[in-house]
């Protein structure tokens, strides 16, 4: 635990203040992996100042009619700070990054700071794990990764990750995180377990959801709990651009 503990700390001297990177239909969650290629000027403007600093950027939601001409575009209030760790710069100014999610967020007030991308004032949320579920958070584990093994593909790869998850010693924080970032949920459902802090909660809530039968990831959600994008995205997620 000490190797994710120290990718997914924030810098000592973190401000408060985040770059926002807002896409449609994407969530990022804590300690996941997220590639990212960036080719918009004010995007790559926001790359090479965090690359000059702290390497942070905030993955941010669009809300509402993705083609309203509000400016700026308005955003899901939870956020996921997230970390370069890998950078590749193309041809024509083109860039390739890994971002890790580090910190779930929520914005409380956008700043304008003369920049020609959009900067944001955050608290962090941290996870919390109530002392009343102590005793029980074993056996949560183990249901939540049970719930995973039965709806993942029986492929040799996919169950080896399944396996070394169960062996391991990944909390039930970043164990729910991936899970949830990894499955083809609604941008909705994602959200909704991006902004519950409460693990115990959050991993019961994604258990209940897996466990409905709802999820099929040859291809679909449902459509109750749905937008267009989660029921076309295949898994695992693809490669993500702005």
């Amino acid at each position: 635990m000490g190797d994710l503990d120290d990718l997914t700390r924030l810098p000592d001297d973190f401000d408060g203040r985040v770059r926002l990177f807002p896409l449609p239909s994407m969530v990022l969650f804590p300690h996941a992996m997220q590639p990212l290629h960036v080719f918009e000027p004010r995007y790559c403007e926001m790359l090479a100042d965090a690359l000059q600093s702290d390497q942070l950027i905030a993955m941010a939601t669009l809300s509402g009619d993705s083609a309203s001409k509000k400016q700026p575009p308005a955003i899901a209030k939870t956020v996921c700070v997230g970390k370069i760790v890998s950078h590749v710069e193309q041809e024509d100014q083109r860039h390739n990054i890994l971002l890790v999610g580090i910190k779930r967020a929520r914005v409380t007030a956008e700043i304008d700071a003369g920049r020609c991308y959009r900067i944001a004032a955050i608290d962090v949320l941290d996870d919390l794990y109530p002392p009343t579920g102590a005793a029980s958070r074993s056996a949560l584990r183990a249901e939540l990764l049970e719930a995973f093994g039965q709806i993942i593909p029986a492929t040799e790869s996919v169950q080896k990750g399944l396996s070394e998850l169960l062996a391991g010693s990944m909390g039930l924080g970043p164990i729910s995180d991936i899970i949830s970032h990894t499955l083809p949920l609604s941008v909705a459902m994602k959200l909704q377990l991006l902004a519950q802090a409460n693990v115990d909660r959050r991993a019961r809530r994604l258990i209940e959801f897996m466990a409905s039968g709802a999820i099929d990831l040859q291809g679909s959600v449902p459509t109750a709990d749905s937008d267009a994008a989660a029921q076309r995205m295949p898994f695992p997620p693809p490669f993500s651009t702005n």
